[in-house]
């Protein structure tokens, strides 16, 4: 499959905000973002190993929430800042459906959208 027709996402995250960046048609080399996410994590709670459960099971469908809106992917870049990323793509290696995937990852401040875009476009080149 030649690197143009592979069915390529870009997500930029950190723990609390996902931007999907996808391209437009799988024939083409313009990129668009698909979808924004949200994390609003664990609300207080004064029982300490309550609190940690609540906030891995939100960051599991934090997960899943990013990954539904990449279905049958070929290849993955994740950046952003923190180990959000990592965790990510262990999750998507842990998932029958994207275990497969060629994924990378990177660390990268916070960028708008379009520059968000623009990164991914120039990752894929």
């Amino acid at each position: 499959m030649s690197q143009k027709n592979k069915k390529q996402f870009g997500v930029w995250m950190d723990t609390h905000n996902a931007i999907i960046i996808g391209k437009e048609d799988f024939e083409s080399d313009s990129f668009k973002i698909i979808n924004h996410v949200k994390n609003n994590g664990a609300s207080g709670n004064s029982n300490e190993n309550a609190s940690n459960n609540q906030e891995i099971a939100l960051t599991q469908k934090f997960f899943k929430e990013i990954a539904i809106n990449m279905p049958n992917i070929d290849q993955i870049h994740v950046t952003g800042t923190g180990q959000i990323q990592e965790q990510f793509i262990k999750f998507l290696a842990e998932t029958a459906q994207y275990k497969n995937v060629d994924s990378s990852e990177s660390t990268s401040t916070k960028m708008s959208d379009a520059e968000t875009i623009s990164y991914f476009e120039k990752y894929f080149k």
